[in-house]
C-alpha cells in the first residue's frame, strides 16, 4: 500500500534518520509532519581546530544530542520533503511538554486530515540526566502515542513505527548505561503493549533498529569518526519504508532489524548504504541492542547472499 497522499507524522525529524524516513515517504507523495525542537541552526559550541566538536564518542559517552553543535532545522527538512515530492509540515515541539504534543497533533490533524543519548554508568549518571531520556524516549513516545490514536482510529492504513531496539534481556546491555537501556527499553515496552492493545482498531505497531552503526549528524559533528565503517539512514529508510506500506493488520509488534527485514525481502544490494565504499560486511560496527538470534539469522543470510554472488562470478 503506497503512501501517496498519506499522513505521517516523525519525531526528531529535523536531520539523520528521521529526515531520512520523511524524505523517503515524500518520494511516495506522502504528507509529512515533522516534530522537533530545533526552529534555528545550533550555534557553534565545544568545536576544535578541524570545526568538529572537542568530544571522544568511545571514551567520553555523554547526552551527544544536548552538547553537539548539529545541522538541520525543522525547516529546512520540510525544504527537501517539499523537494521530494511529498507535502510538509514542520512544527516546533518538545515532545516533553504535554500541551505542546497535544496542540501540534491537532495542528497536524487539521492540515492533513487524519533522542537523548547517555552511556554513562550509574554513579556518573546524573538524576537529571535520567530524567530527561526518561522524559524522551519513553515518556514521549507513550505521549506521542496516546494523543494519536484517536487520528489513527479513523486511517485506512494506521502504523506506528518506534526507533527503538527488541527487548533483549542479556546483562552486558545493561551495564554500564542502565538509565538509558532503561529509557530506550521504554520505547521498546510500547510497542509490545500497544500492539496487543490497538489490534482491535486495526493499528500497527512496530519497532525498527539497525543493525550496524549509522552515520548522523551527531556522529559527523563529533569528528575522528569517518574512517569508521558505518552506514547510511537510507537503510533505515527503506526498513521503514517496507513496514509502513504493509498492511497494518498483517505486521504488528514485531521487531524489525534493518538488515534483516530488507535481506528477507529480497534486497542484495547493500553496498550502496555504506558510507565507505567497498566496506566488507565483517568491518561493519555492529549496534548496540541485538538479540543474538536476529544477529545469526543476518549472518546466515549474508553468507547465502556471498555464495550467491561467487556463484556469478
Amino acid at each position: 500500500m503506497p503512501l501517496n497522499g498519506m499522513a505521517v507524522l516523525i519525531t526528531g525529524g529535523s536531520r539523520g534518520i528521521g529526515k531520512e524516513i520523511a524524505i523517503r515517504a515524500a518520494q511516495d507523495g506522502a504528507k509529512v509532519a515533522i516534530l522537533a525542537k530545533t526552529a534555528e541552526p545550533h550555534p557553534k559550541v565545544g568545536t576544535n581546530s578541524t570545526g568538529h566538536a572537542s568530544l571522544d564518542l568511545l571514551s567520553a559517552p555523554i547526552s551527544l544530542y544536548h552538547f553537539l553543535s548539529l545541522p538541520g532545522t525543522i525547516f529546512s527538512a520540510a525544504r527537501e520533503i517539499e523537494q521530494a515530492g511529498g507535502k510538509a509540515l514542520p512544527i516546533q515541539c518538545d515532545i516533553r511538554d504535554e500541551d505542546q504534543v497535544k496542540s501540534a497533533i491537532q495542528k497536524v490533524a487539521q492540515k492533513f486530515g487524519a533522542s537523548a543519548i547517555s552511556l554513562t554508568d550509574t554513579e556518573h549518571t546524573s538524576v537529571k540526566k535520567y530524567d530527561l531520556m526518561h522524559q524522551i524516549n519513553a515518556r514521549g513516545t507513550w505521549m506521542i502515542s496516546k494523543y494519536c490514536i484517536p487520528h489513527l482510529k479513523k486511517s485506512s492504513n494506521p502504523h506506528i513505527l518506534n526507533m527503538s531496539s527488541p527487548l533483549s534481556m542479556e546483562s552486558k546491555w545493561f551495564s554500564g548505561n542502565v538509565a538509558y537501556t532503561m529509557a530506550k527499553y521504554g520505547m521498546s515496552m510500547c510497542v509490545l503493549g500497544m500492539s496487543e492493545e490497538l489490534k482491535k482498531y486495526k493499528i500497527a505497531v512496530n519497532a525498527l533498529w539497525p543493525m550496524t552503526l549509522i552515520e548522523t549528524a551527531a556522529m559527523q559533528a563529533i569528528g575522528g569518526q569517518d574512517q569508521i565503517p558505518k552506514r547510511k539512514p537510507a537503510i533505515m529508510a527503506d526498513a521503514a519504508h517496507w513496514i509502513l506500506t504493509q498492511d497494518s493488520t498483517k505486521h504488528t509488534g514485531r521487531f524489525f532489524l534493518d538488515e534483516l527485514l530488507l535481506r528477507q525481502i529480497g534486497v542484495t544490494n547493500f553496498e550502496k548504504y555504506n558510507t565507505i565504499p567497498g566496506t566488507k560486511l565483517e568491518d561493519l560496527g555492529a549496534d548496540f541492542f541485538l538479540d543474538q538470534n536476529d544477529v545469526d539469522e543476518v549472518l546466515k543470510l549474508r553468507m547465502i547472499g556471498e555464495n550467491q554472488d561467487a556463484l556469478l562470478k
